[in-house]
C-alpha cells in the first residue's frame, strides 16, 4: 500500500484559505450544480493549496489531507451537500484543477469524509423541515414526529454526541448508503481522490464499512481508508475488511506529554504495547496514523513546555511505525491554542506562503528518509520495533526488517548524553548527518543536547 511509504500533509482548507467563518444561505443543489459546470477560476481561494503543491514535492509529503472541502453550514463537518465544493472555497473545477495540480506533482489526494452525520442544512434534511412526515427522506435521520427538538423543527432528531446542528444519518437506509457511495464514485471520477480519511470512524456502521471498503477498492485498487479514532481497539475497524488505518491518539498522547514530563518510558511503553515483539503487542504490522497535531488539537509548539524539544518530539514521529502526517503550518513551529475566544479556529489560521526554517528543513529530511527507494525507508516503514535503552530523558530504539536495522536515538533534554549498549557495535551510516557517513561505534554513542540521530546498521 502506497501510504504505508509516505508522508501526509494535512491541511484544513476553510482556515487555510482564509475562507469565511459562515457560509451563505443554503441553495438547491441544482444550483451548486450550475456553478460546478463553470470554468476553473485562478483566483478561487481553494486554488492556494495548489500554489503549494512545488512546496509540498520539495518538502517531502506523498500525500495531501485535505479535510471537509464541500458545501457546509460553516466548520465543514456540518454538510449541505456530499457532490459539490463549498462556495467559500470556489467550484468542483476549481477543486479538480487542485488535485490534477497535486497529481501532476506526484502528490496524492485523500479527502475528509463526513459520512456519520451532515448539517441542518443538508439538503435532504431540509426537505423533512418542510415536509415533516410526507418528506421521502424522514429515513434517512434518526427521527421521531412524538418529540421536538432544541431549534423548534417540530420533531425529534438524534444529533452527534448531543450536538444537534449535526444531524446523524442512518446508515442502515440503503438510500443513504447508495447517495454515500456514489459521492465517493464522483469524487473519484471528477477530482480523482486517492482516498478517504472516515471522520468519527468509531461511530460509523461496521456493515457500512465493509461495504465501502469493497466499493473503494472496485475504483481503486489502492484506494485508502483512513478511520479517525481517539482510544479503544483499533483491530475492531482497521483490518482486511474495512479500514486500512486509522489514527494514533494513544501515541499522539503519549508523544508530547514524554517530553513535557521528561518521561520517555511513556511513549516507549505505548510503542511497545502497540508495536513490539510481544505476543500480547496488539497493532503488530499495522500502519497507524501518526502526529503531533492536528485540527482539533493544540499546535506542537503551544503544547509543549520546552520549545527546543520540537526537533527530537519529530525525530521519535518519523522514526517510530506508522504513517506520519505534519499539520499545515507545523513544519515551521507556528503556534496554536485550543478553547480560547477563537474556539478551534485558533488551530486553522489562514497562510499565505510557507514560512520554512531550521525545523522545516529537518522534517524535509525526516520525509525524504521514508520515501526514498532504500534500506532505510524500508526499515522505518515497516520494520518490526524493539526498545533498545529508555531512561527518563533519553530513548534508543530500533527498526528491523529482514535486510535492514534502523537505531533510533532521542535526547529529550539540554545536555548531552552517552547511550551505552552491545546494539551499539560496528559500523552504521549516519543518516541524518551531511552525507551520511559511515561511523564505527564501540558499545557508544554520544547525543548533543536535544539531538536526534538515525543509524542505518551497514
Amino acid at each position: 500500500m502506497w501510504a504505508y511509504e509516505t508522508t501526509f500533509y494535512q491541511i484544513y482548507p476553510l482556515g487555510f484559505c482564509g475562507a469565511p467563518r459562515e457560509n451563505a444561505a443554503p441553495v438547491a443543489e441544482d444550483e451548486l450544480a450550475q456553478a460546478a459546470n463553470a470554468a476553473p477560476n485562478p483566483d478561487a481561494p481553494i486554488m492556494k493549496i495548489a500554489q503549494w503543491a512545488d512546496y509540498l514535492q520539495k518538502l517531502g509529503i506523498g500525500a495531501v489531507l485535505i479535510n471537509p472541502p464541500l458545501e457546509s453550514d460553516s466548520h465543514g463537518y456540518d454538510t449541505r451537500s456530499l457532490r459539490h465544493i463549498d462556495r467559500r472555497l470556489g467550484g468542483d473545477a476549481d477543486f479538480a484543477a487542485v488535485c490534477e495540480t497535486l497529481h501532476v506533482h506526484g502528490i496524492r489526494v485523500v479527502l475528509d469524509a463526513v459520512f456519520n452525520h451532515v448539517g441542518r442544512g443538508f439538503w435532504a434534511f431540509r426537505d423533512v423541515q418542510e415536509r415533516k412526515w410526507d418528506s421521502p427522506y424522514k429515513d434517512w435521520f434518526h427521527i421521531s414526529f412524538d418529540g421536538d427538538s432544541c431549534y423548534g423543527d417540530g420533531f425529534w432528531y438524534e444529533g452527534w454526541e448531543g450536538h444537534f446542528e449535526l444531524v446523524k444519518l442512518n446508515l442502515q437506509n440503503p438510500a443513504v448508503v447508495d447517495y454515500l457511495l456514489e459521492s465517493v464514485r464522483r469524487w473519484a471520477d471528477v477530482f480523482g481522490v486517492d482516498g478517504l480519511r472516515l471522520d468519527v470512524a468509531y461511530m460509523l456502521d461496521r456493515d457500512f464499512m465493509r461495504r465501502l471498503h469493497t466499493f473503494t477498492r472496485e475504483l481503486k485498487p489502492d484506494f485508502v481508508l483512513i478511520g479517525e479514532t481517539l482510544h479503544g481497539d483499533y483491530n475492531q475497524i482497521v483490518n482486511d475488511e474495512m479500514l486500512d488505518s486509522c489514527t494514533n491518539y494513544e501515541c499522539y498522547k503519549g508523544l508530547y506529554s514524554s517530553f513535557n514530563s521528561v518521561n520517555m518510558f511513556e511513549i516507549a511503553h505505548s510503542l511497545h504495547r502497540q508495536f513490539g515483539g510481544d505476543p500480547w503487542c496488539i497493532y503488530r504490522g499495522k500502519h497507524l496514523l501518526s502526529f503531533v497535531d492536528n485540527h482539533d488539537v493544540p499546535r506542537l509548539a503551544s503544547i509543549l513546555t520546552d520549545k527546543s524539544c520540537l526537533r527530537p518530539a519529530y525525530g521519535t514521529l518519523f522514526g517510530m511505525p506508522g504513517i506520519p502526517c505534519v499539520y499545515y503550518g507545523s513544519e515551521w513551529g507556528i503556534p496554536g491554542e485550543k478553547g480560547g475566544p477563537d474556539g478551534d479556529w485558533a488551530l486553522r489560521p489562514a497562510l499565505d506562503e510557507p514560512a520554512p526554517n531550521e525545523l522545516t528543513a529537518f522534517i524535509k529530511q525526516l520525509a525524504h528518509l521514508r520515501s526514498a527507494d532504500g534500506a532505510a525507508a524500508r526499515a522505518l516503514n515497516y520494520g518490526a520495533y524493539r526498545n533498545v535503552v529508555i531512561q527518563n530523558k533519553q530513548l534508543l530504539f530500533e527498526r528491523a526488517c529482514d535486510d535492514a536495522t534502523v537505531l533510533v536515538a532521542v535526547n529529550a533534554v539540554n545536555e548531552p548524553y552517552t547511550f551505552g549498549g552491545g546494539e551499539l557495535n560496528g559500523s552504521f551510516a549516519d543518516l541524518l548527518a551531511d552525507g551520511a557517513p559511515t561511523v564505527e561505534l564501540t558499545g557508544a554513542l554520544e547525543l548533543a543536547p536535544y539531538e536526534v540521530r538515525y543509524l542505518l546498521r551497514a
